[in-house]
C-alpha cells in the first residue's frame, strides 16, 4: 500500500471518527463535541487534496485509490448531510430533500464510475466534480462550526444558507457533467 492509499485508509478512519462525534455532540447538545467534529471534519476533508496530489505527482495512481478515495469523500459529506437533519439549528436549514438529491448524484456518479473502470475506462473526477467537493466542505464546515459556536447568529445563518444553494446548484451541475461524459462512453461501445 503506497502513501497516498495509506492517506486515503487515514481519511476513512477520521470520517468514521468525525461522523460518531458529530453524532454524540448532536444528541448531547454538546458544543465541545462539536468542536472536535469540526477539527476531525477538518482533517479528513483537507487531506483529501495531500493523497490526490502525491498520487500524481510520484504516479502511485491506483484502482484502489480511485474507488476508495472518492467513496470516502461520499461517506463524509453526504453523513454529515443526514446528521444535519437531526441538529439544531441545522435542521431548520437543511431538508430531507436537499440530502436525497446530494445521495441521488452521488449513487448516479457511483454507478457510472464502477461501470467506467469494470469496463477499464478510467473516470476521473471533473472540474465540477472538484468544485463540487471544495463547496460542498465548505458547507459542511461552516455547518458544523455554526452549530458549535454560534448557533444563533442570523449572519452565519445567512452565510451557511447560500452555502447549502451553492452546494445544490454545484451537486446537479456536477452530476449533468457526469451523465454528459457517460453517455459519450456509452455510446462509444466501450462499456
Amino acid at each position: 500500500m503506497n502513501l497516498p492509499n495509506k492517506i486515503t485508509s487515514g481519511r476513512f478512519v477520521f470520517t468514521i471518527l468525525f461522523l460518531a462525534t458529530l453524532g454524540w455532540g448532536s444528541q448531547r447538545n454538546d458544543p465541545r463535541l462539536l468542536t472536535a467534529a469540526f477539527v476531525l471534519f477538518q482533517i479528513a476533508a483537507w487531506t483529501d487534496l495531500l493523497d490526490g496530489y502525491l498520487a500524481r505527482k510520484y504516479q502511485q495512481v491506483t484502482h484502489f485509490g480511485r474507488i476508495a478515495d472518492p467513496l470516502v469523500d461520499k461517506i463524509l459529506v453526504c453523513g454529515a448531510f443526514i446528521f444535519f437533519l437531526t441538529i439544531e439549528p441545522l435542521d431548520r436549514i437543511f431538508s430531507a430533500w436537499f440530502t436525497v438529491v446530494v445521495l441521488g448524484r452521488e449513487f448516479l456518479v457511483s454507478g457510472i464510475r464502477g461501470a467506467a473502470e469494470a469496463a477499464g475506462i478510467p473516470f476521473p473526477a471533473s472540474v465540477w466534480g472538484k468544485i463540487k467537493t471544495f463547496i460542498q466542505n465548505l458547507t459542511v464546515g461552516w455547518g458544523v462550526g455554526h452549530a458549535a459556536w454560534i448557533p444563533d447568529s442570523r449572519w452565519s445563518t445567512g452565510v451557511l444558507t447560500a452555502l447549502m444553494w451553492g452546494s445544490l446548484a454545484a451537486t446537479v451541475i456536477s452530476g449533468a457533467t457526469y451523465v454528459m461524459g457517460a453517455r459519450r462512453l456509452l455510446g462509444s461501445g466501450r462499456i
